[in-house]
């Protein structure tokens, strides 16, 4: 195999020409032959045992070129690549110029390369101080969540149902009349005053007694994911079979002893402010990073090609497509419930897409511009962290993988780049 490289009149771009051994071209339609044999049926034989001459005379000699041309051009395509450095950032966009037998098989890819960032000001970024700090009311809001998680429940059939209460319904919904889709349900927990409902609907729950039944009158908001319900007018038959309040614990030492590892209320106040202010030194110091980033990428001059683009969204959407599916959706549904196609999504990421893709550009850059590196002691020490956090420490292929090896210098020096550009920012 050779191939030529040159460049392209578009920045960024490179034409690769691959020519492939007319005897290596042959090799491949023998090997897809010998695999796909068995499913060719042809008169005067049986079934997949036609030599491959009679299978090129029935179906025409072109009948194995597409497969072998796949078997070979994926393999050729990423040597070529290796060879020359190339470090490749799109689809490659491929055009078979010679396909023939007995002849060398020869073919073109336009595949788009990363951008060389040329870094603006990246030293003494002026921004402005990110502070947050933990107050009282914080530790009240959070023991009010301990105290809503440790709550009883008690069952009321003296009074109506008050706000605040946890009821369990029978409804049934009606548009014009007719019942619609997943609009009924029998003994469901509702918390009135949760807003989990179309608006209105909990408000008239209210008042009601044990085995009451009534009808609730509803509008459903005209931003309703579903379009057929959208700001239609309902009717809901509704009846209550059980109310129930929530009993708050009472604030007090004994409380601390049942909820935690504390003997005293003042102990665990105190464990939740530690735990608060960690996460809000976390939540500034990804803040801080975040401010200085932006204006390093403003600062940044760069020509991301299309491509590149496309991949951060098709791997933004693939993201969104795993997170979907552990809520048990799927993207087809959750862009029908949004009214809008796959393409108007990736398009709705491309600013956020470009961001990222310049984020990594000047970090590369700031790394290249002061020779950043990680040491071997500090890949090491990763690298066993890592190995303990994947219960792989007796894994010695995990150990000395250099992929891995790799994979975490990159990550080390992405990090104090980082690092560095935030030590080096003016903050006021």
């Amino acid at each position: 195999m050779n191939c030529k490289v040159e460049q392209t009149k578009n920045a960024n771009e490179v034409k690769v020409e691959i020519t492939i051994e007319a005897e290596k071209f042959e090799e491949a339609i023998k090997k897809v032959y010998f695999k796909s044999a068995k499913y060719f049926n042809i008169p005067g034989f049986r079934k997949g045992k036609a030599p491959m001459q009679i299978v090129e005379k029935y179906y025409g000699k072109e009948i194995f070129f597409e497969d072998a041309f796949n078997e070979l051009a994926g393999e050729a395509l990423e040597e070529a690549v290796k060879e020359n450095n190339l470090d490749i950032v799109s689809r490659p966009d491929i055009e078979v110029t010679q396909i023939e037998k007995g002849k060398e098989l020869i073919f073109t890819a336009i595949m788009q390369t990363k951008p060389e960032a040329e870094l603006g000001k990246y030293k003494g970024i002026e921004i402005k101080k990110i502070e947050y700090n933990v107050s009282d009311e914080d530790i009240e809001h959070e023991l009010g969540h301990i105290q809503e998680h440790n709550a009883r429940l008690i069952s009321i059939e003296d009074r109506p149902v008050e706000k605040g209460d946890i009821t369990t319904i029978d409804f049934e919904g009606f548009v014009d009349g007719k019942a619609f889709e997943g609009g009924k349900a029998e003994g469901h927990e509702l918390e009135i005053g949760s807003n989990t409902f179309i608006p209105g609907f909990e408000d008239q729950i209210i008042g009601m007694k044990i085995n009451e039944e009534k009808e609730i009158k509803v509008t459903f908001p005209e931003e309703y994911f579903s379009k057929e319900l959208a700001g239609k007018d309902a009717t809901f038959k509704v009846k209550v079979h059980e109310i129930k309040k929530k009993e708050l614990p009472k604030l007090d030492d004994e409380f601390a002893k049942d909820v935690s590892e504390f003997d005293t209320l003042k102990e665990l106040k105190e464990d939740i402010r530690s735990k608060k202010q960690k996460e809000n030194d976390d939540k500034v110091k990804y803040e801080t990073q975040e401010a200085v980033m932006k204006a390093v990428c403003e600062e940044l001059k760069v020509e991301i090609p299309s491509g590149m683009i496309e991949t951060e969204t098709d791997n933004m959407l693939e993201n969104m497509t795993q997170r979907l599916s552990y809520q048990g959706l799927k993207l087809e549904q959750y862009l029908q419930m949004m009214g809008k196609t796959e393409e108007e999504m990736k398009k709705e990421y491309e600013p956020q897409a470009i961001e990222a893709i310049k984020s990594r550009l000047a970090i590369e850059a700031v790394i290249k511009a002061e020779k950043i590196e990680a040491t071997e002691k500090e890949i090491d020490e990763k690298l066993k962290e890592m190995a303990k956090t994947y219960g792989k420490e007796n894994d010695e292929e995990f150990i000395k993988n250099e992929n891995v090896r790799k994979y975490i210098k990159e990550g080390l020096a992405s990090e104090k780049a980082m690092d560095f550009l935030v030590e080096n920012a003016k903050i006021k």
